[in-house]
Protein backbone atom coordinates (compact mmCIF):
# COMPACT_ATOMS: atom_id res chain seq x y z
CA UNK A 1 0.00 0.00 0.00
CA UNK A 2 3.08 2.42 0.72
CA UNK A 3 4.47 1.95 -2.61
CA UNK A 4 1.00 2.66 -4.71
CA UNK A 5 0.88 5.81 -2.53
CA UNK A 6 4.72 6.59 -3.15
CA UNK A 7 3.64 6.14 -6.81
CA UNK A 8 0.41 8.35 -6.87
CA UNK A 9 2.61 11.23 -5.10
CA UNK A 10 5.19 10.70 -7.57
CA UNK A 11 2.79 10.75 -10.79
CA UNK A 12 0.76 13.80 -9.24
CA UNK A 13 4.29 15.84 -9.07
CA UNK A 14 4.92 14.65 -13.09
CA UNK A 15 1.51 15.97 -14.19
CA UNK A 16 1.33 19.08 -12.30
CA UNK A 17 5.42 19.61 -13.49
CA UNK A 18 3.90 18.70 -16.84
CA UNK A 19 0.76 21.48 -16.52
CA UNK A 20 3.26 24.28 -15.32
CA UNK A 21 5.54 23.45 -18.17
CA UNK A 22 2.93 23.80 -20.81
CA UNK A 23 1.39 27.28 -19.27
CA UNK A 24 4.76 29.21 -18.86
CA UNK A 25 7.92 29.88 -20.46
CA UNK A 26 11.58 31.44 -20.30
CA UNK A 27 13.94 33.76 -21.90
CA UNK A 28 16.99 31.90 -22.46
CA UNK A 29 19.95 34.20 -23.32
CA UNK A 30 23.22 33.08 -25.33
CA UNK A 31 26.10 35.38 -26.21
CA UNK A 32 26.77 35.40 -30.43
CA UNK A 33 30.53 36.69 -30.80
CA UNK A 34 32.28 36.86 -34.31
CA UNK A 35 35.88 38.66 -35.26
CA UNK A 36 33.85 39.41 -38.49
CA UNK A 37 32.39 42.08 -36.51
CA UNK A 38 34.49 45.35 -35.41
CA UNK A 39 35.39 44.56 -31.80
CA UNK A 40 33.93 48.44 -30.86
CA UNK A 41 30.62 47.22 -32.44
CA UNK A 42 27.85 47.66 -29.53
CA UNK A 43 26.11 44.90 -28.54
CA UNK A 44 22.76 44.53 -29.80
CA UNK A 45 19.65 41.79 -29.33
CA UNK A 46 18.29 39.84 -31.21
CA UNK A 47 15.13 37.23 -30.34
CA UNK A 48 14.40 33.70 -31.95
CA UNK A 49 11.12 32.02 -31.45
CA UNK A 50 9.88 28.85 -32.91
CA UNK A 51 7.10 26.57 -32.97
CA UNK A 52 4.47 28.46 -31.26
CA UNK A 53 1.62 26.40 -32.89
CA UNK A 54 -1.46 29.19 -32.25
CA UNK A 55 -0.76 28.61 -28.58
CA UNK A 56 -1.90 31.44 -25.92
CA UNK A 57 0.21 32.94 -23.48
CA UNK A 58 -2.61 35.19 -21.56
CA UNK A 59 -5.05 37.30 -23.97
CA UNK A 60 -4.28 37.56 -27.40
CA UNK A 61 -0.46 36.61 -25.91
CA UNK A 62 0.05 39.90 -23.78
CA UNK A 63 2.21 38.37 -21.54
CA UNK A 64 4.40 36.50 -24.82
CA UNK A 65 4.30 39.99 -26.29
CA UNK A 66 5.03 41.92 -23.40
CA UNK A 67 7.84 39.95 -22.52
CA UNK A 68 9.62 40.10 -26.58
CA UNK A 69 9.17 44.13 -26.00
CA UNK A 70 10.85 43.74 -22.70
CA UNK A 71 14.13 43.39 -24.90
CA UNK A 72 14.26 46.08 -26.98
CA UNK A 73 15.35 43.63 -29.52
CA UNK A 74 16.62 45.33 -32.85
CA UNK A 75 15.03 42.15 -34.76
CA UNK A 76 13.11 39.10 -34.26
CA UNK A 77 13.51 36.09 -36.24
CA UNK A 78 11.04 33.14 -36.74
CA UNK A 79 12.27 29.66 -37.32
CA UNK A 80 8.58 28.42 -38.55
CA UNK A 81 5.79 26.27 -37.06
CA UNK A 82 3.54 29.23 -35.92
CA UNK A 83 0.19 28.03 -36.98
CA UNK A 84 -1.04 24.42 -36.93
CA UNK A 85 -1.39 22.83 -40.22
CA UNK A 86 -4.75 21.26 -39.63
CA UNK A 87 -7.63 21.93 -41.48
CA UNK A 88 -10.23 22.30 -37.93
CA UNK A 89 -7.18 25.11 -36.91
CA UNK A 90 -7.34 28.84 -37.77
CA UNK A 91 -4.32 30.43 -38.46
CA UNK A 92 -5.58 33.85 -37.82
CA UNK A 93 -3.91 33.46 -33.72
CA UNK A 94 -1.10 33.00 -35.30
CA UNK A 95 -1.44 35.60 -38.09
CA UNK A 96 -2.58 38.11 -35.25
CA UNK A 97 0.60 37.24 -33.08
CA UNK A 98 3.16 38.01 -35.85
CA UNK A 99 1.72 41.08 -37.11
CA UNK A 100 2.07 42.09 -33.50
CA UNK A 101 5.46 41.72 -33.40
CA UNK A 102 6.23 43.85 -36.49
CA UNK A 103 4.88 46.78 -34.64
CA UNK A 104 8.21 45.82 -31.96
CA UNK A 105 11.21 45.76 -34.45
CA UNK A 106 11.80 44.48 -38.02
CA UNK A 107 10.51 40.31 -38.10
CA UNK A 108 12.53 37.82 -40.90
CA UNK A 109 10.59 34.31 -41.13
CA UNK A 110 11.60 31.31 -42.36
CA UNK A 111 8.79 28.66 -42.72
CA UNK A 112 8.79 25.22 -40.91
CA UNK A 113 7.12 21.97 -41.89
CA UNK A 114 3.75 23.30 -40.92
CA UNK A 115 3.11 26.37 -43.27
CA UNK A 116 4.81 24.25 -45.73
CA UNK A 117 2.54 22.06 -45.44
CA UNK A 118 -0.56 24.58 -45.72
CA UNK A 119 1.38 25.65 -48.67
CA UNK A 120 1.85 22.38 -50.91
CA UNK A 121 -1.59 20.86 -50.02
CA UNK A 122 -3.72 22.74 -51.30
CA UNK A 123 -6.40 20.29 -52.40
CA UNK A 124 -6.66 19.71 -48.78
CA UNK A 125 -5.72 23.25 -47.02
CA UNK A 126 -7.05 25.72 -49.85
CA UNK A 127 -5.63 29.27 -50.27
CA UNK A 128 -5.04 28.99 -46.35
CA UNK A 129 -1.21 29.61 -47.03
CA UNK A 130 -2.26 32.26 -49.31
CA UNK A 131 -4.26 34.52 -46.95
CA UNK A 132 -1.51 33.71 -43.96
CA UNK A 133 1.42 35.11 -46.06
CA UNK A 134 -0.60 38.03 -47.47
CA UNK A 135 -1.30 39.53 -43.42
CA UNK A 136 2.18 38.44 -41.85
CA UNK A 137 3.63 40.31 -45.37
CA UNK A 138 1.43 42.82 -45.17
CA UNK A 139 2.48 43.52 -41.87
CA UNK A 140 5.73 44.29 -42.79
CA UNK A 141 7.22 40.56 -42.18
CA UNK A 142 9.98 39.52 -44.70
CA UNK A 143 9.54 35.88 -45.19
CA UNK A 144 12.75 34.39 -46.35
CA UNK A 145 11.63 31.01 -48.78
CA UNK A 146 15.09 30.12 -49.88
CA UNK A 147 15.59 33.26 -50.35
CA UNK A 148 17.95 35.86 -48.26
CA UNK A 149 18.47 39.19 -47.10
CA UNK A 150 21.37 41.57 -45.91
CA UNK A 151 21.06 43.75 -42.58
CA UNK A 152 22.84 45.93 -40.50
CA UNK A 153 22.59 45.75 -37.06
CA UNK A 154 24.63 47.97 -34.57
CA UNK A 155 27.51 48.30 -36.78
CA UNK A 156 27.40 44.77 -37.22
CA UNK A 157 26.83 43.22 -41.53
CA UNK A 158 25.00 40.19 -41.67
CA UNK A 159 22.99 37.88 -43.74
CA UNK A 160 20.20 36.01 -43.10
CA UNK A 161 18.93 33.18 -45.07
CA UNK A 162 15.60 31.02 -44.79
CA UNK A 163 15.96 27.36 -45.89
CA UNK A 164 13.33 24.72 -46.89
CA UNK A 165 13.71 21.54 -47.39
CA UNK A 166 11.56 19.08 -49.22
CA UNK A 167 8.92 17.89 -46.80
CA UNK A 168 9.83 14.20 -46.88
CA UNK A 169 13.01 15.59 -44.65
CA UNK A 170 10.38 15.51 -41.84
CA UNK A 171 9.53 11.74 -42.28
CA UNK A 172 9.12 10.02 -38.95
CA UNK A 173 10.67 6.95 -37.79
CA UNK A 174 13.57 7.52 -40.74
CA UNK A 175 16.79 9.75 -41.12
CA UNK A 176 16.66 11.06 -44.62
CA UNK A 177 19.62 12.95 -45.58
CA UNK A 178 20.01 16.50 -47.06
CA UNK A 179 23.90 17.70 -48.62
CA UNK A 180 25.52 20.55 -49.04
CA UNK A 181 24.76 20.62 -52.75
CA UNK A 182 21.00 20.08 -51.51
CA UNK A 183 21.10 23.97 -49.62
CA UNK A 184 23.53 24.98 -52.80
CA UNK A 185 21.35 24.35 -55.08
CA UNK A 186 18.35 26.26 -52.78
CA UNK A 187 20.22 29.09 -51.36
CA UNK A 188 23.85 29.16 -53.42
CA UNK A 189 27.27 29.28 -51.90
CA UNK A 190 27.45 30.87 -48.88
CA UNK A 191 29.27 33.93 -48.87
CA UNK A 192 32.26 33.64 -46.02
CA UNK A 193 33.06 37.03 -45.90
CA UNK A 194 30.12 37.78 -43.88
CA UNK A 195 28.55 36.70 -40.78
CA UNK A 196 25.78 34.36 -42.34
CA UNK A 197 22.83 33.57 -39.98
CA UNK A 198 20.97 30.30 -41.30
CA UNK A 199 17.44 30.09 -40.30
CA UNK A 200 16.86 25.99 -41.25
CA UNK A 201 13.50 24.85 -39.22
CA UNK A 202 14.88 20.99 -38.81
CA UNK A 203 18.07 20.95 -36.85
CA UNK A 204 18.63 17.07 -38.07
CA UNK A 205 20.90 18.26 -40.92
CA UNK A 206 23.10 20.97 -38.38
CA UNK A 207 25.65 19.27 -39.81
CA UNK A 208 25.13 19.94 -43.30
CA UNK A 209 24.51 23.79 -42.63
CA UNK A 210 27.66 24.22 -40.77
CA UNK A 211 29.74 22.07 -43.91
CA UNK A 212 27.65 24.97 -46.07
CA UNK A 213 29.04 27.47 -44.22
CA UNK A 214 26.85 29.42 -41.80
CA UNK A 215 28.34 31.41 -38.42
CA UNK A 216 24.79 30.64 -37.10
CA UNK A 217 22.66 27.98 -37.43
CA UNK A 218 19.20 29.20 -35.78
CA UNK A 219 16.39 25.96 -35.45
CA UNK A 220 13.54 24.43 -33.74
CA UNK A 221 10.73 22.13 -34.54
CA UNK A 222 12.12 19.39 -32.03
CA UNK A 223 9.97 21.26 -28.78
CA UNK A 224 13.23 20.51 -27.14
CA UNK A 225 12.67 16.71 -27.19
CA UNK A 226 9.33 16.86 -25.46
CA UNK A 227 10.85 14.93 -22.21
CA UNK A 228 14.15 15.73 -21.19
CA UNK A 229 16.18 14.57 -18.31
CA UNK A 230 16.40 16.76 -15.16
CA UNK A 231 19.74 17.71 -16.57
CA UNK A 232 17.73 19.32 -19.58
CA UNK A 233 19.09 16.18 -21.86
CA UNK A 234 16.55 15.41 -24.30
CA UNK A 235 14.81 11.84 -24.89
CA UNK A 236 12.94 11.77 -27.67
CA UNK A 237 12.16 14.32 -30.71
CA UNK A 238 8.44 13.82 -32.25
CA UNK A 239 9.91 12.11 -35.13
CA UNK A 240 10.67 9.24 -32.50
CA UNK A 241 14.35 9.66 -32.59
CA UNK A 242 16.07 9.31 -29.14
CA UNK A 243 18.34 11.46 -27.73
CA UNK A 244 19.48 13.78 -30.34
CA UNK A 245 22.62 15.58 -30.54
CA UNK A 246 20.41 19.31 -31.19
CA UNK A 247 17.85 19.35 -29.86
CA UNK A 248 17.59 22.66 -27.29
CA UNK A 249 20.66 23.95 -26.65
CA UNK A 250 23.47 26.16 -27.86
CA UNK A 251 26.16 24.07 -29.18
CA UNK A 252 29.74 25.33 -30.45
CA UNK A 253 31.54 24.06 -32.96
CA UNK A 254 35.10 25.93 -33.96
CA UNK A 255 34.12 29.39 -34.65
CA UNK A 256 30.56 28.31 -35.58
CA UNK A 257 27.27 27.76 -33.45
CA UNK A 258 23.86 26.26 -33.38
CA UNK A 259 21.17 27.32 -31.37
CA UNK A 260 18.15 25.49 -31.59
CA UNK A 261 14.91 26.61 -29.40
CA UNK A 262 12.59 24.13 -27.65
CA UNK A 263 9.56 26.19 -29.06
CA UNK A 264 6.74 28.03 -27.30
CA UNK A 265 3.80 25.70 -27.97
CA UNK A 266 3.19 22.14 -28.38
CA UNK A 267 0.94 20.10 -30.75
CA UNK A 268 -0.71 16.86 -31.12
CA UNK A 269 1.23 15.51 -27.99
CA UNK A 270 0.99 18.03 -25.28
CA UNK A 271 3.86 17.51 -23.15
CA UNK A 272 6.68 19.13 -22.09
CA UNK A 273 8.84 17.71 -18.73
CA UNK A 274 12.13 19.48 -17.45
CA UNK A 275 11.86 21.07 -21.01
CA UNK A 276 9.99 24.44 -20.78
CA UNK A 277 9.09 26.99 -23.48
CA UNK A 278 11.33 29.32 -24.43
CA UNK A 279 12.05 32.81 -26.05
CA UNK A 280 15.42 32.47 -27.13
CA UNK A 281 17.55 36.09 -26.78
CA UNK A 282 20.89 36.44 -28.82
CA UNK A 283 23.26 39.07 -27.52
CA UNK A 284 25.65 39.62 -30.66
CA UNK A 285 28.76 41.44 -29.98
CA UNK A 286 32.49 41.87 -32.20
CA UNK A 287 35.26 39.27 -31.17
Amino acid sequence: MKWFAVGGVFLLAVFLEIWRELHGFRMTHYTIASAKWPESALEDKVLFLSDLHNHMYGSQNEKLLKAIAGERPAAILIGGDMPVAKVETSFSDAADFVEALCKICPVYYVNGNHEQRLKEYKERFGDTYGHYRRRICGAGVILLENESVRLEIGGKRMRVSGLELPLDSYKKLRHSKVHVSDIVDKLGECPHEEFEILLAHNPEYANSYLEWGADLVLSGHLHGGLVCLPNGKSVITPQFHLFPRYAGEMTRVGKQAVVVSRGLGTHTIHVRLFNPAEVVVLHLKGE
